[in-house]
């Protein structure tokens, strides 16, 4: 009979071939006669990450692989993970190799000494070290340190850490509050849990990245305000859609702009040039939301081009209405400007209802 693992470690993977088989070495060296599984969920890395897991995997059942296909985003990667294990006690690190797998003997036995929800291991407490961050990185991490402040304590000296342990009694209570957006899953479970959590923090060195490059980007610090806006927000309103509206006023900017070109400039009539600019507005905000507002489901190559199809296609009920109504007004002498406007508003409220049922959402 088989004994259960005790400890599940999930490790979230995009193009980290190089690093699967020294990180598993590392694990089994460190973690010793401990009944243990690592999980490695892939969002379908092209170097393939997933097939070196698998491979690995017929030749240690310790290792399991979760694939993800035409998804993306760490935070959700780890969520699905937890999900998956069985465990009663559940750890989180990347496959870098830039957390200090050492340490997990020792979160293991603190979990299971004191009455803890959660250990981190803290590279801002006493004895722990984050040299290894660039300026650029570190002054990144200490913003978004103190932007989380709205939403985890401010005992918690390092919320940014993607290294932690968790029982799964206290990952359970969170779960179905999570928000799994972007690549900060400490901060979204501090700031789901129904009761504060119990936690414990333990220093370690954040070392070099031992092969492949970092993920950390521009859009991931979109990803990270959006995760704020929803812990803030979400309650009251889906963040998909404040995203929506934020990428929609560069949307606006575009219409207005072509609409002055078309009926000032060019001399157009006003609904030739309300149509002309609604169409252009209309893939300029699709061009966006793909990139950003949808990026864990973005439509690359054939299907980007289906996905504009399909678009502009659901949208058309919106862009008629848009139309529809600016023209109305327009010719019941309202002023053009705020007549176009008020045809965005009308259209901007179809467009992201139609959007989340036939563009994105189904794929």
């Amino acid at each position: 009979m088989t004994t259960s693992a005790q400890l599940s470690i999930v490790v979230p993977t995009f193009n980290e071939t190089a690093n699967i088989a020294v990180l598993v070495e590392r694990l089994s060296d460190s973690l010793g006669p401990l009944n243990w599984e690592v999980i490695f969920v892939d969002d379908d890395s092209p170097d393939g990450t997933a097939t070196e897991v698998r491979r690995l995997a017929r030749e240690d059942g310790r290792i399991r692989c979760v694939q993800r296909i035409k998804r993306r985003g760490l935070s959700s990667a780890c969520i699905e993970g937890m999900l998956a294990s069985s465990a009663p006690y559940i750890a989180v690190m990347d496959a870098d190799l830039q957390h200090d797998e050492t340490l997990l003997p020792t979160m293991y036995s603190t979990l299971q000494d004191e009455a803890l929800d959660i250990v981190v291991g803290s590279r801002y407490v006493a004895g722990g070290d984050a040299s290894a961050f660039t300026d650029d990185r570190a002054r990144k991490s200490e913003l978004a340190t103190r932007m989380s402040r709205m939403v985890v304590p401010e005992s918690l000296q390092d919320p940014m850490s993607g290294f932690f342990m968790i029982t799964r009694q206290a990952f359970e209570s969170c779960m179905r509050n999570l928000s799994g957006i972007g690549f900060k899953i400490l901060m979204d479970l501090f700031a789901s849990a129904p009761e504060p959590l119990r936690f414990k923090e333990l220093p370690f060195t954040f070392g070099q990245r031992f092969a492949g490059e970092s993920k950390l980007d521009n859009q991931a610090l979109w990803d990270y305000g959006m995760l704020l806006l929803d812990k803030l927000f979400g309650r009251f309103v889906p963040v998909r859609f404040v995203a929506f509206i934020m990428v929609g006023g560069i949307g606006v900017a575009v219409h207005m702009g072509l609409l002055t070109l078309f009926y000032q400039g060019m001399d157009y009539g006003f609904v030739t040039s309300q149509v002309g600019a609604t169409l252009v507005a209309m893939t300029v905000n699709y061009v966006i939301n793909n990139v950003i507002t949808y990026r864990d489901l973005q439509l690359k190559g054939v299907d980007w081009l289906k996905g504009w199809f399909s678009f502009v296609l659901a949208c058309s009920i919106g862009a008629l209405a848009n139309v529809g109504v600016a023209g109305y007004l327009f010719s019941q002498q309202t002023a053009w400007l705020l007549a176009g406007f008020a045809g965005i508003v009308v259209g901007a409220v179809w467009n992201y209802a139609i959007t989340q049922l036939y563009t994105w959402h189904a794929q």
